[in-house]
């Protein structure tokens, strides 16, 4: 037993040495949550108070639930086979298949991942004639799903207008069908094993007898219906063990609730919460930045991190121009660290949204610095930049097989699989490809390679069709006009103009959770409009070769020692030596939707919290002045997190410039970086003089005629604002634009 307790400081011991009564533990970051969890587990076992096998222990990860099955097994000489340890999902399934015939579900249920369900209600909503395009498949997915982790079947669902009667609708059907085929999504292993211990008495007090201990992980993440589980598997007797941090919480979106806490407190009759404060990973200067920055949230429980490893390094603040610069900045950082003997892969680049990667990403990239995307796939690897590519492809060389195949009926336009395989057999027997295939169909002729189909489909020059087309001859009208209007267009233009017209940004824009792929395809109008900065030919068919080779080159390998680039949520649970957190700008972190959601600003913060909490040893923020959003440069002012960090742990790595628009504090001529600056004051730049002038009257090649309403920037930032008529108003950068003066 001594052998146990030895390693754990005054608090980490109260907790795993607790008497037979429920605990809710405050864990702060890098204090050993883990460490008690599972020793409190084999303390519990070999002192005999229980067996293996009447201990729960819920986490929301297999790997964190095998992690703590190892190291129990480190601890302890017995077999952890047949524990009841998993996630909330993992051990849902297992209650019902052992009592399957309870729940009106055969032996061998299947579960439905999230793409098998999504195939399902795409199949019922064909089978009951839904417009796709009013009920777009996944947002009929995520109205079933939150009604379940509320709780709620079909039934139960108040529908207050047609809309939700409509989806109530599609709810029963999909119930239905699944019942029929023996089959369960995820949402449902919890649901229908909470409805089992709810109305089956006799299984209920079964579990209740068994499970003695009941030990939660991450507790801060739990929804409603989870706690509730929880609640009906606790009975009398239960003693359950909850480990949380209340300031880690940044899953709401997923259903986290923190409030469960506060219920936790009071339902269990809590008379004291235990807090680990001593945090094992950082140093004090992180730290201090951290405990300072979460103290600006309300209703905390409250704790305050310390470390017997002294002060460390200051916090590096760098305030770059561009958001080019700041990538510049974070390359040159990191080979100086490699330089310094610290591997990549302990060196995280971690940023708010997916989309800002892509700076980062070509960096790298022309850095030769092996990288990975932990939790996520690259740049140009992901879903909606490759359809978003294939578009291109086709406007490119129609002749693409490849790129037409993945985008003929994506978004759908009535396309079925066996009217392609017909396509792909009289193109075989023509010995062409599938576009000429498609323009023989069309025209009942043989195909001219190029050119619009003016007089099979109704199309005048520089005009939109005459009527809505779907199927094959709606994608050919749509390739050719858009291959037409892109011969005078620039490449950020070209790729805006796909966006618009391919049906992408409307697609995405149905789906709920369609918010950060519709970033990823605005920052591909940056991309482009960076390509054409830096490259000396920047014509379409150069940018989609670049294009493949950063995509197919510095993604490490499995072994191979690389840098990882990740979102601040996938971080979570992560640790490493060194820490970059880039885009550190309000409305990129804290993100502009937080304003707009109740408690997204603390949500927010928590967020920067977790960024702050992972570095070990060295930390670096960074922001940029200026920052190209959607091919357009936008002005920025730094986070308000920055300003609520203490300014004594902070080191500013650029020396304030005489001509800066705020006021420098005094240095010495040795000193190496210069005082910080009034955030509030920094990042805007002046309009200057432009050559165009408000209410001049030009012609541009894609929008026609049109009048200057406005005029910013200078350089290569300069912008107009032009009124086109039906086009509506339109920010051009002027070096791109070419507008004609009339």
């Amino acid at each position: 037993m001594s052998s146990l307790l030895t390693a754990l400081n005054p608090e980490q011991l109260e907790a795993v040495t607790l008497p037979h009564q429920s605990a809710l533990v405050l864990a702060g970051a890098g204090s050993g949550k883990t460490k008690v969890l599972t020793t409190r587990i084999a303390y519990l076992i070999q002192s005999g108070e229980i067996s293996p096998h009447g201990v729960l222990a819920v986490t929301f990860t297999n790997k964190a639930a095998k992690e703590m099955i190892a190291r129990i097994a480190a601890m302890l000489p017995i077999n952890t086979r047949g524990m009841w340890i998993g996630t909330f999902h993992g051990l849902c399934n297992r209650l019902l298949r052992a009592h399957n015939q309870d729940t009106g579900l055969p032996q061998t249920f299947q579960i439905l991942d999230s793409a098998d369900q999504l195939a399902v209600i795409k199949r019922i909503l064909k089978n009951l004639g839904a417009d796709d395009e009013k009920f777009p498949p996944r947002q009929v997915q995520w109205f079933i799903n939150n009604a379940k982790e509320e709780g709620l079947r079909a039934s139960q669902v108040e529908a207050y207008d047609d809309y939700t009667r409509k989806m109530v609708e599609f709810y029963t059907s999909y119930e239905q069908q699944c019942n029929k085929e023996g089959v369960v999504d995820f949402a449902e292993l919890l649901l229908r094993s909470y409805e089992l211990l709810t109305r089956n008495e006799i299984i209920r007090e079964h579990y209740r007898g068994r499970f003695l201990h009941i030990l939660v992980d991450e507790f801060q993440d739990t929804s409603r219906l989870q706690y509730k589980w929880l609640r009906l598997l606790a009975g009398p007797k239960t003693a359950v063990f909850a480990v949380g941090d209340d300031d880690q919480s940044i899953y709401a979106f997923r259903g986290a609730n923190t409030g469960n806490m506060r219920e936790f407190e009071q339902d269990f009759r809590i008379p004291r919460i235990i807090k680990l404060e001593q945090n094992y990973r950082s140093h004090g200067n992180i730290l201090d930045a951290a405990n300072t920055l979460i103290r600006n949230n309300n209703g905390r429980l409250g704790k305050n991190l310390w470390t017997s490893e002294g002060r460390g390094e200051p916090i590096r603040v760098y305030n770059a121009p561009t958001d080019f610069d700041e990538a510049a900045f974070i390359v040159d950082e990191v080979k100086s660290l490699r330089a310094e003997g610290v591997q990549l892969s302990q060196i995280a680049l971690l940023y708010r949204s997916n989309a800002q990667s892509r700076v980062l990403e070509h960096a790298l990239f022309n850095a030769s610095l092996p990288y990975r995307v932990y939790g996520g796939m690259r740049f140009f690897e992901r879903q909606e930049i490759k359809h978003a590519l294939a578009y291109l492809r086709m406007i490119a060389n129609p002749e693409d097989d490849n790129a037409l195949l993945r985008i003929v009926n994506f978004p759908a336009r009535g396309i079925g699989l066996r009217g392609l395989e017909q396509l792909q057999d009289e193109a075989r027997q023509q010995g062409g490809s599938l576009w000429e295939a498609m323009l023989k169909k069309c025209r009942g002729r043989e195909p001219a390679t190029s050119g619009l189909l003016k007089s099979s489909v109704g199309m005048g020059e520089n005009k939109e069709p005459d009527r809505p087309r779907r199927g094959i001859e709606g994608f050919v009208v749509l390739i050719e006009s858009m291959r037409q209007v892109c011969e005078t267009l620039p490449l950020p233009e070209i790729v805006e103009h796909m966006l618009e017209h391919s049906g992408l940004i409307r697609h995405y824009q149905a789906e709920r959770e369609g918010a950060d792929r519709l970033e990823n395809l605005n920052e591909l109008i940056t991309a482009a409009t960076a390509f054409v900065h830096e490259a000396e030919d920047d014509g379409l068919a150069v940018f989609l070769n670049h294009a493949s080779l950063e995509a197919g080159e510095h993604q490490a390998g499995g072994g191979e020692d690389a840098l990882q680039l990740m979102t601040v949520h996938s971080a979570k649970g992560l640790e490493f030596h060194s820490v970059f957190l880039s885009g550190l700008e309000e409305g990129l972190f804290p993100h502009d939707n937080s304003r707009n959601e109740a408690g997204g600003l603390e949500e927010e913060r928590r967020l920067m919290y977790v960024a702050v909490t992972r570095a070990r040893r060295r930390l670096y923020l960074s922001f940029a002045q200026s920052r190209m959003l959607h091919g357009q440069t936008r002005y920025n002012i730094p986070t308000r997190f920055i300003e609520e960090i203490p300014q004594s742990v902070l080191k500013w790595l650029q020396p304030v410039q005489k001509t800066a628009p705020w006021r420098p504090q005094p240095v010495s001529p040795t000193q190496e970086v210069a005082q910080r600056p009034p955030i509030r004051e920094m990042g805007v730049k002046e309009a200057t003089a432009s050559p165009w002038r408000v209410g001049q009257n030009v012609v541009h090649a894609k929008f026609g005629a049109g009048v200057i309403v406005n005029c910013e920037g200078r350089g290569a930032d300069a912008r107009v604002e032009v009124k086109f008529g039906r086009n509506g108003s339109k920010w051009l950068l002027l070096e791109y634009a070419k507008l004609t003066a009339l």
